[in-house]
């Protein structure tokens, strides 16, 4: 008989818990559950507030106060108030605390390697691929757009991602040397800027924003990694990138694109993009978008 949604999703959540030691008294063998172990690594070597702690690992606020006392206890962290606001409390590890970090990271390691060392080639591929899928699925609502530079290594991932899907996708193929890609210049405020979607610090999408000092701006690059598609993050992003704009000064939008990305062009035909005729000589733009973005235009 063949399994319904919720038997298959159970059966996962089995095979999951057993593969990482959920259920082990002792996780990773170093005599403490894995609810203490994920707190003291969140806590990590930079330290941080219990209220990011708790945010972060989606913990109760008694629960998380109790493994907080079990790591005080056995003089893994110490907790204090906040220098800089004394109504917020930082949790910090001690050096034995920062040992058995890297002591979990190694056995993480190793138990990681052991895995992917059952699986090879493109069954090795395809298992990080749906892991990455059910890592952004549940951790959809902890996605984070944030600002960042084109240079910085998560935009370049982002960028390389996006070639390579318009190099698969376009009849012509697609080359950076050949579009008129921007100048990080232009993707830099104060004139414009470059937002990148992390889920649990891994990047899954991107978005430019083009600017010369104008009133007049450019949406470019927009892209979602396979990993995080089908959860709106194309929307929030050209949400995030149009409130972004504003802060810059824009009231209008542009951005152009290819007849291949369909979605796309539902997308922006669906949030107030009118299509307008050409504004640049993009040699892969088949359709030209335009928006008023100005508050109450």
């Amino acid at each position: 008989m063949e399994m319904d949604g919720i038997s298959r999703v159970r059966r996962f959540n089995r095979a999951v818990s057993t593969e990482i030691g959920a259920l082990d008294s002792s996780f990773l063998g170093r005599g403490r559950p894995l609810g203490e172990a994920r707190v003291l690594c969140r806590i990590g070597a930079k330290g941080a507030t219990v209220a990011a702690i708790r945010d972060d690992l989606a913990l109760d606020s008694g629960l998380l106060s109790r493994l907080l006392r079990s790591l005080e206890g056995q003089g893994l962290v110490e907790v204090a108030p906040d220098p800089a606001d004394r109504r917020r409390r930082i949790a910090r590890a001690t050096k034995r605390g920062l040992r058995e970090v890297a002591a979990y990271d190694r056995l993480s390691d190793t138990r990681a390697a052991a895995l992917l060392e059952r699986h090879s080639g493109r069954t090795w591929a395809a298992l990080l691929e749906a892991m990455d899928r059910i890592a952004c699925a549940v951790g959809a609502e902890r996605i984070v757009i944030d600002t960042a530079d084109p240079h910085d290594p998560d935009a370049r991932q982002c960028l390389e991602g996006y070639y390579g899907d318009l190099a698969r996708l376009f009849d012509t193929g697609f080359d950076p040397a050949v579009s008129l890609d921007p100048e990080p210049e232009a993707l830099r405020p104060p004139v414009g800027d470059f937002l990148v979607a992390r889920c649990d610090g891994m990047p899954v999408g991107c978005c430019a924003l083009k600017g010369a000092g104008s009133a007049v701006g450019e949406v470019k690059r927009l892209w979602v990694a396979p990993a995080a598609r089908g959860l709106g993050l194309a929307e929030r992003l050209m949400a995030a990138a149009e409130a972004r704009a504003l802060g810059l000064g824009m009231t209008t939008l542009r951005l152009d694109t290819n007849r291949a990305l369909t979605a796309a062009i539902g997308l922006y035909r669906r949030t107030g993009w009118r299509e307008v005729p050409a504004f640049n000589a993009e040699p892969y733009a088949h359709h030209w978008f335009e928006k008023r973005i100005a508050p109450g235009g």
